[in-house]
């Protein structure tokens, strides 16, 4: 028989595997279905009146199209009782992932407090990551851990930000009362008027057991592997704030959900309003807020995609080209390597033996060729971080010699209506494999029975 025809099956075919694989994409023709509206009264006791998923639709603060979602603020009126906007919290939770935001604007301006974080559902002791986050003409980012106590990062180096506080703790000695640990990024267009002048960038977000990792892209800078849908952090180069140290990230930040939030004032941009050059606007924050619709025209959210990543426990994304040469059963037993490429956030060498041997010949037909069974071994060389070589050797695949040619549709099998014997006469094949083909189903048919 033709060795090719048992490697064109699809699980020889191709193996994939990925450093990181999608699990959620918040795609514009989806992404409100994916958030609840938040309508209460605001936690940080901003000037602002939330509003739901219906008011925002009808008042146009919110709206999607085939590549962008918009979310905005009331700038028309006049609002004594706070400025209308909105707060979407996710529907979906996550203990890890690889959280990626790209933005062409972000709310901007005098008064305004945008935020884009997680938050678990016991607040602080579930943790709070604030991946962005500003107030009034603030030109660089702020990059925040809120928790209950016993969490607090030390500075290793190895990012561009700068550390503010490092105890992440609400309530810490010497700090401010929720101030957390706080990392602020050092680029003037990572927030504010900046970001927006530069058409935005992209937010990534690498959470895991051993640090919670932000890096900041602006645009024009925004690693290609991003965009094609294979992120690679370990290619990023340096991030703007990594978080770790003093702090167990897996047992403190659980079930987070993912925050878009505008508010107004309130406990952060109220407070400091008179410290900086808004207050020449107005005597207060919220006196400014509520009768200057027009200034926030700008307080909006334009985001082309949020896509969250989970780590792979795969190996990553390869191809195996399979030999489509026909071989004797004798010839068949031999190795076949084939080397392939892979594409995943650390080096790796990858090779596939496949290796075949002949079953014991078939009672059913005689003249049949003996059955060529597959067997499939992967081995990979991890170069680790200290340059010593690991090999890891995954467990085997079960062999598909428990996979007998019955369990394989008719339609599998080529023609070979043309073949001829020795004698030069003509010789149909598929005859005897498909009687063949039925004895084995009886067979397994009694046996099951």
């Amino acid at each position: 028989m033709r060795f090719s025809t048992l490697l064109t099956c699809a699980a020889l075919a191709r193996l994939s595997i990925a450093g990181y694989v999608l699990e959620d994409d918040y795609s514009p023709s989806n992404f409100f279905d994916e958030f609840d509206f938040f309508s209460g009264q605001d936690p940080t006791n901003g000037f602002v009146s939330y509003v739901d998923q219906s008011t925002a639709q009808s008042t146009n603060l919110i709206n999607s199209t085939s590549n962008s979602v918009y979310m905005g603020v009331d700038y028309t009126n006049v609002t004594p009782n706070g400025r209308p906007s909105v707060r979407l919290t996710s529907k979906k939770s996550y203990d890890s992932g690889l959280v990626i935001l790209d933005l062409d604007h972000m709310p901007a301006g005098c008064g305004t407090w945008p935020a884009f974080w997680t938050v678990g559902p016991n607040w602080p002791n579930n943790g709070e990551i604030d991946i962005i986050e500003g107030v009034n003409e603030q030109s660089t980012n702020a990059m925040t851990l809120h928790t209950g106590p016993g969490c607090s990062i030390t500075n290793g180096g190895g990012f561009s930000g700068s550390i503010t506080t490092s105890n992440c703790d609400t309530n810490a000695a010497g700090q401010s009362t929720n101030a957390g640990c706080q990392i602020m990024e050092s680029a003037t267009n990572s927030f504010g008027a900046g970001f927006n002048s530069n058409n935005g960038g992209v937010y990534a977000t690498l959470w895991d057991s051993s640090a919670i990792t932000i890096y900041f892209f602006p645009r024009g800078s925004i690693p290609s592997d991003i965009a094609s849908g294979s992120p690679n952090p370990s290619g990023w180069g340096t991030p703007a704030a990594v978080f770790k140290g003093g702090c167990d990230i897996s047992s403190t930040f659980k079930s987070q959900q993912i925050v878009f939030d505008t508010t107004f004032c309130g406990d952060w941009a109220g407070a400091v309003w008179t410290s900086g050059s808004c207050a020449s606007k107005a005597s207060t924050c919220n006196a400014f807020v509520e009768n200057n619709p027009s200034a926030f025209a700008n307080a909006y959210w334009s985001i082309n995609s949020l896509k969250v990543y989970q780590s792979s426990s795969a190996a990553p994304s390869q191809s195996a080209a399979a030999s489509s040469q026909q071989s004797s059963p004798a010839a068949a037993s031999s190795a076949i390597k084939s080397s392939v490429q892979a594409s995943i956030p650390y080096p790796i060498q990858t090779t596939f033996a496949i290796s075949t041997k002949p079953a014991a010949a078939s009672s059913v037909v005689a003249s049949e060729p003996p059955t060529v069974y597959t067997t499939l071994t992967l081995t990979q060389t991890v170069p680790n971080p200290g340059n010593s070589a690991v090999t890891a050797a995954p467990t085997s695949v079960p062999a598909p010699a428990q996979i007998t040619l019955s369990a394989l549709p008719f339609s599998f099998f080529p023609s070979h209506e043309n073949d001829q014997n020795s004698n030069g006469m003509p010789v149909k094949r598929n005859e005897r494999r498909r009687a063949r083909h039925l004895l084995e189903h009886r067979k397994r048919h009694r046996i099951a029975s």
